[in-house]
């Protein structure tokens, strides 16, 4: 509301009087705290040195010995949802984030929209005289709204923060990452050959963004949310880091279990007593194949080398992030912020076993349906964790690093949803390196927040009568004993059909994976767990208590209608075809296709996201360049993808090139013809489906023409689901970040010397009979 004038207006200036005060915002409240929440990916409480992990967090050890670190703490089981309960206080289908923005559908609870009653909690610290700042992952930006011509409502800015600076989607390359700043899309400032990693980019960017408003308004408070894109895979560390762990994990990752529990016992992370559940706890067809473990005594002598290297990188990955966190950490000690800045450390699930049993060196195999093999995973084994690998570990690790719980990322057991939290405020709590066992969950952070910045929710936000938080502040247990009660009674948990309850010390989930395309929900099993004496839920007591897992199957179904839990959706699109055609062409998020089939890009514009460009997976399709050729003319006509699959078609050394690049897998599919010299020309390429492979890879011939002539042909086969989870978009006249083609590696290859005036992509299914015809149909239609 705005403030009053006081001052007096009359006709003259001279006898008037203003009043600045009615326009400048208020001040936050003098002595007010800065907040800094430092938020993971994909790392289970067993992974970490806080809590008894072998990967060493010196960053993260300093704050937890000058503060809190929590036992109990839980997050939804995956990114996006979790992420959304730290914007707003509230529960993830009530923000619409049931699940990740990439797999949203048109539901209430599922559509990644947040909705206006459920006020994101930058804006309520912004208005109250914080400056906000959001570096790194942003995986709550609406699928329909990545690109570059959408509305930017639910991007950063428009949600409450003065600033962004990271990356947009699930996961990115640490080495060639994709980057948003503010509201556009930008390139990334130097190589990874000039020393280039994103979680030093984002930590430089964090310093530069408090620097600027302290060296301006020194009183100010901020905040500041720094997402790295650790621990998510790609694992991408500088090779010194990962060289630290050399050997580190030889003993692999049964034996790390045993080893870890007893020193997670010893800490005081887990009551003694507390036993280790199965390293493959489900009954047969209750969940996804692919995340099975595979004992460690199976392996053979190359795998196991390996997977421990896998380990290795991935460590070095995070110690190496917690190294950047440091660096900010040191500056706000050496300029005396530190005291009085509220640093919330954490991370948003479980340890990712989205590796599948044998670990991958490119995860797009995994996110394609594609499987890895030994030999391809053996042929990178040296490269890992280096710009040349997309690399993530295998199931084994993730059970391993979420020790000693059921599963891992995506369940609703512990294993996906107890998490690493450590909470440091010097200036605003009396204890000091103390453990809290008290139950929370990731929705009680906003509420912690505020109550420490001395705000509250108002009940009206805009005109828009606000939803209440659905967390409880933890700033009692600052100072609370260590075993003292919890002031929260109920969570709900829901993740890819996969559910479960908490109340009261008592916690129901059902044996239903997630993703396991099992439906049948009325018919699921219930599993029923003391989690007040059974922190890892080894002991299901369901036929001990069925009036208590009935109490709580009921109390799920009320909160899954409070919270717009409804529908549940646990379909195997990786591995279901029926699955994944009724996501891929009735639930998911797709741009309409014109009539025609055909879209028209132009040069000098951002790139354009996958989810939002024409689809070529899986379909027929046609590209149409119309350039204006000199014999000078080299560089990218278009270009989507990298190097991990895509495909591109370029000019360089008189030769018009088109690659197709099957997941990072050799041969690169290539076809090349010289190039004209001078004037205008259509060249094409015509990709003709006429079969599936064994994993619905499409098959059939590739053909380059230039004008009406056909000049090149080979077999190809092409990839079915997408190049990537996120990024590494269509590009027009350069290609973005990492290379698709190994003949322009390490530049984005402008197109110089000539001019490309459009180029039109068809996923029509008429035949390519005249190019030229078709080109100027198409221009026409423009």
């Amino acid at each position: 509301m705005a403030k009053e004038f006081k001052g007096r207006i009359e006709l003259d200036v001279r006898d008037s009087e203003g009043d600045w005060d009615a326009f400048l915002p208020e001040p936050a409240p003098k002595g007010a705290p800065n907040v800094l929440v430092v938020l993971y990916d994909d790392t289970g409480q067993a992974a970490w040195s806080p809590y008894g992990g072998r990967i060493d967090m010196p960053t993260m050890e300093r704050l937890a010995k000058d503060g809190l670190t929590y036992t109990q703490w839980h997050t939804t089981a995956l990114c996006s949802p979790t992420r959304s309960t730290f914007l707003t206080g509230r529960n993830h289908h009530a923000n619409g984030f049931a699940t990740i923005s990439e797999s949203s559908t048109g539901f209430p609870g599922y559509n990644s929209h947040i909705p206006p009653e459920n006020v994101p909690m930058a804006h309520l610290l912004r208005d109250a005289g914080w400056a906000t700042f959001w570096v790194g992952k942003n995986h709550n930006v609406p699928i329909d709204e990545w690109t570059a011509g959408a509305s930017k409502k639910n991007w950063p800015l428009a949600q409450g923060y003065d600033r962004f600076y990271g990356f947009v989607g699930g996961e990115t390359n640490n080495w060639y990452p994709s980057l948003a700043e503010d509201n556009h899309y930008i390139e990334q400032p130097y190589t990874p050959e000039e020393g280039y990693h994103l979680s030093k980019d984002l930590a430089d960017q964090a310093l530069k963004m408090i620097r600027d408003v302290k060296q301006t308004e020194p009183d100010k408070p901020w905040y500041l949310w720094f997402c790295p894109g650790a621990n998510h895979a790609p694992h991408h560390a500088p090779q010194e880091y990962i060289a630290k762990y050399k050997g580190a994990f030889d003993d692999g990752y049964e034996a790390y279990r045993e080893w870890v529990l007893a020193r997670m016992i010893e800490k005081g992370i887990l009551p003694e007593g507390t036993e280790l559940t199965p390293l493959n706890p489900m009954p047969e067809g209750t969940f996804s194949e692919s995340d099975r473990v595979r004992p460690w005594d199976e392996l053979g002598d190359e795998e196991k080398a390996m997977f421990c290297r896998m380990a290795e990188v991935y460590a070095g990955f995070s110690e190496y992030t917690d190294a950047q966190v440091g660096r900010i950490i040191d500056y706000l000690e050496e300029s005396g912020q530190l005291e009085n800045t509220l640093v919330i450390y954490a991370a948003d699930n479980g340890a990712s076993g989205e590796g599948s049993p044998n670990g991958s060196v490119n995860e797009g195999k995994i996110f394609g349906g594609y499987p890895d093999s030994l030999e391809d995973n053996l042929r990178l084994v040296d490269k890992l964790g280096s710009p040349d690998t997309y690399n993530h570990y295998p199931t084994g690790w993730a059970a391993a690093f979420s020790t000693p719980y059921r599963m891992f990322k995506r369940y609703v057991y512990q294993g996906g949803v107890c998490d690493p939290l450590v909470i440091s405020w010097p200036a605003g709590m009396r204890a000091r390196g103390e453990i809290r066992n008290q139950y929370h969950h990731s929705t009680d952070i906003v509420a912690t927040i505020l109550d420490a910045c001395g705000l509250s929710l108002p009940e009206s936000y805009n005109g828009v009568t606000q939803r209440p938080l659905d967390g409880v502040s933890m700033r009692y247990s600052f100072d609370a004993e260590v075993d003292g009660p919890t002031q929260k009674e109920t969570q709900y948990y829901e993740m890819f059909g996969n559910r479960g309850i908490w109340h009261e010390g008592w916690k129901a989930v059902t044996e239903h994976g997630p993703v396991s395309g099992k439906g049948d929900y009325d018919n699921d099993t219930w599993q029923l767990f003391h989690t007040d004496v059974d922190r890892a839920e080894s002991a299901d007591l369901a036929a001990a208590h069925p009036d208590k897992v009935e109490e709580l199957k009921a109390l799920w179904m009320a909160e899954a209608k409070r919270n717009l839990v409804l529908p549940l959706n646990d379909l195997a699109i990786l591995s279901n075809p029926k699955d994944f055609d009724l996501f891929v062409n009735q639930m998911e998020f797709h741009v309409p296709v014109p009539p025609s089939g055909q879209y028209t890009y132009y040069p000098g514009t951002s790139e354009v996201p996958e989810r939002s460009a024409a689809n070529t997976h899986g379909v027929s399709y046609k590209v149409l360049a119309e350039v204006d050729l000199t014999p000078q003319t080299e560089g990218v006509i278009f270009a989507h993808g990298s190097r991990f699959g895509g495909h591109a078609l370029f000019i360089r050394d008189g030769q018009v090139v088109y690659v197709y690049n099957f997941l990072g897998i050799p041969p690169i599919y290539r076809v090349a013809a010289p190039a004209p010299t001078s004037g205008s020309h259509v060249i094409g390429v015509d990709f003709a489906k006429e079969k599936t492979g064994e994993y619905r890879e499409g098959i059939g011939p590739l053909r380059l023409h230039i004008d009406d002539q056909q000049v090149a042909e080979t077999e190809i086969r092409t990839v079915l689901g997408h190049f990537s989870l996120c990024g590494e978009g269509l590009c027009i006249g350069y290609d973005s970040a990492d290379a698709v083609a190994a003949d322009y590696a390490g530049s984005n290859f402008p197109f110089a010397n000539g001019e490309i005036r459009k180029v039109v992509f068809d996923i029509a299914d008429d035949a390519y009979v005249d190019l030229e015809a078709h080109l100027a149909a198409a221009m026409a239609r423009d």
